[in-house]
Order: structure tokens, then C-alpha cells, then sequence
């Protein structure tokens, strides 16, 4: 079989339609057609190699999308590939090219999802743990590297100041505070000693600040 033409696909970009002996035969990237010439021979181990690599290249191309939005673990870029019915050969391929170029590591996407959680919605490490293990993290080692950087304490009294405050918790009884706070915290896997520290902890400071405020009127 001879190629006789390469032609840019109308519709998507980046992909290349290969024709061989005048009739379209299968597509490439760019990148891989820009290594064919016109006249270039091929027998049918050539062209299922062509395949086989092209079919490696969408998969991992696919999953550099995935990458895009966020860090992600490496069972949930296998699972978003099988999703897509990607044999499992090239799926495997794919995720070694991957890690080559070390654009998966789920120690670094376990570090980052508890930083994260940490900065945005902070959670107790049990909760990390259960989240991380969903995801697809299931090392014991890289799951306790990962969870020693968290501090329930700290992650704890972050939610709960504000929670408070966006909530207006303060203007409530007491009785009521702490029972809609705890169960606030209770949602987010803290323990129930440190959940009535922290809320006692809160509601101190809010009436500091209330009554300092109501002084300062005065």
C-alpha cells in the first residue's frame, strides 16, 4: 500500500486523514503524519503499528485534558479512560507515558488535595483519608505523608470563625449556637471533644467582640 495523500480533517483539529492507494485508510496527529511522505510504502504490520500508536497519542492527549482542570489521582485518570471504552493496553501505555514525564504522581495529588481542602473547605483527616481513598489513593504510606501536613484542630476553628460569622450564629442563644455549629462540624468528620472546644472557643470570642463593640457605642 502506498500514501498518496494526507489531508487536515475538516472537522478536528490537529488530526490528519491518511489515504493509501487513493482511498482514506485511518487518522493520525500531526505530529505523527508529519513524519510520512507521499509514497511512502506500507504493509498491514505498518499501518496497525500507525494505529496502535495514534491510538496511545488520543488517549494520552485525553488525559493531559483531565490534567488541566486539576491535579488528579491515577485511578481517576484510568477510570475517565475506561469510561471512554480505551482498551486496557493503551490506557496502560498511556498513563507509563504519563508518569515518564511525571505529570502523575499521587503523592504530589494527595499533598494537593489536603492543601486545598485545608485553604478552601477544610475537613478533619478522617474525612481527607475517606475523600483520598474515593479518589483513588489507597497507599498507606503516601495517604500518612499526605494527612501529616493536616491539623484537625486548626481546620476545625477555621470552619467554625466562619461559619459564625457568614451564618450570624452569634446572634443566637447559646443552646442554639452550639448545637447548629457542632452539628456543622459534625458534618465535616471532626471529633466531638474538639467540636466542643472549638465552639466554645468561637462563641468566646464573638461575645468579646460584641461586647467590645457595645462599649465602644457607648
Amino acid at each position: 500500500m502506498k500514501l498518496t495523500s494526507l489531508k487536515a480533517h475538516p472537522r478536528r483539529k490537529g488530526r490528519v486523514r491518511v489515504y493509501l492507494d487513493g482511498q482514506f485508510a485511518f487518522e493520525l496527529t500531526e505530529i505523527q503524519a508529519a513524519r510520512l511522505h507521499l509514497g511512502q510504502e506500507f504493509d498491514e504490520a505498518a499501518v496497525a503499528r500507525l494505529r496502535e500508536t495514534d491510538s496511545v497519542e488520543q488517549a494520552y492527549e485525553r488525559a493531559l485534558r483531565l490534567l488541566t482542570s486539576r491535579p488528579r489521582s491515577e485511578a481517576e485518570i484510568k477510570r475517565k479512560l475506561h469510561e471512554h471504552k480505551i482498551p486496557e493496553p493503551v490506557i496502560e501505555a498511556a498513563l507509563e507515558r504519563l508518569r515518564r514525564n511525571d505529570l502523575l504522581n499521587d503523592q504530589a495529588f494527595a499533598a494537593y488535595w489536603v492543601e486545598n481542602r485545608g485553604t478552601f473547605r477544610p475537613r478533619s483527616k478522617r474525612v481527607l483519608k475517606a475523600e483520598l481513598k474515593q479518589k483513588g489513593v489507597v497507599d498507606d504510606g503516601v495517604l500518612g505523608e499526605a494527612l501529616a501536613a493536616a491539623n484537625d484542630a486548626e481546620a476545625a476553628y477555621s470552619v467554625a470563625a466562619r461559619r459564625a460569622r457568614i451564618a450570624r450564629l452569634q446572634a443566637l442563644p447559646y443552646k442554639d449556637f452550639r448545637r447548629r455549629l457542632g452539628e456543622f462540624l459534625a458534618r465535616r468528620g471532626f471529633d466531638y471533644d474538639l467540636i466542643e472546644t472549638v465552639v466554645e472557643r468561637v462563641w468566646k470570642e464573638l461575645t468579646a467582640t460584641r461586647d467590645e463593640g457595645l462599649k465602644t457605642d457607648e
